[in-house]
Order: C-alpha cells, then sequence, then structure tokens
C-alpha cells in the first residue's frame, strides 16, 4: 500500500494522549509492564516517563511528538509490515507515518512477547 500526504496529515494531526491508553492496554492485556512499554518508548523517542506524561497532559499530536522526540540512531533497523504497510518502503516525506509505524511496530513485538534486546536494535559489531 502507498502513503498519501493526505494519511500523513490524518496520522499527524491524531492526539498522543487518546492513542497512548490504547498501546498499555494491548501490552497489559499480554502481560508485559508499564516499565518495559516505557523503555521502548524512551529508546524509540528519547522521552523519560517525565517527559512522556507532560506531553500526554499537554495533548501533543503525533506531528509535535515526532518534531520533539529524538529518534534512535538505530530506528532505521525497525523493518517489516504493520497495518498493510511495509515500513522500509514509506517514502521519507511521509516521516511522521513512518515513524508512527516504527513505533507501533516496537510495541506489536513487545506485546508478542519478543526479547528487550531485539526489540532496542544494536549495529552488530
Amino acid at each position: 500500500m502507498q502513503v498519501t500526504a493526505q494519511k500523513n496529515e490524518k496520522v499527524g494531526s491524531m492526539i498522543f494522549a487518546s492513542i497512548y491508553p490504547l498501546y498499555w492496554n494491548r501490552l497489559e492485556k499480554h502481560g508485559r509492564t508499564r516499565e518495559e512499554f516505557h523503555q521502548v518508548l524512551e529508546w524509540f523517542t528519547g522521552f523519560n516517563e517525565d517527559t512522556l506524561q507532560t506531553l500526554i497532559a499537554e495533548k501533543v499530536n503525533f506531528e509535535t511528538f515526532f518534531k520533539k522526540a529524538t529518534i534512535h540512531p538505530n530506528a532505521h533497523m525497525i523493518k517489516g509490515v504493520v497495518c498493510g504497510y511495509r515500513i522500509e518502503e514509506i517514502a521519507d516525506e511521509f516521516e511522521v507515518y513512518k515513524q508512527c509505524r516504527q513505533m507501533e511496530k516496537l510495541i506489536d513485538e513487545l506485546a508478542k512477547g519478543r526479547k528487550m534486546e531485539k526489540i532496542l536494535r544494536e549495529e552488530k559489531k
């Protein structure tokens, strides 16, 4: 499937605070902890728990959320299909959409019980 400017804009305007509890509920159902959830979010975005809570309270949209984030340098290693979109094939011009799908992929892996060392990608030495 192809990402369009409209889809990128729609995702960018979604409020992070409205999606955060959906992510957490999914992980909780699969026996994951809030600490693991926040560890993954911090690895990907650079946001610690206090910053996340501030962004949630401010009701920032995904576009602002990702603009404020310091995306991990190994985020390019996040590959696979999420919601029918192959992450590595999403054009760079749709950065917000791509980052949202990358974050969802990490959350999917956590929910499926993947080991944290695999989720938090490191370059092979």
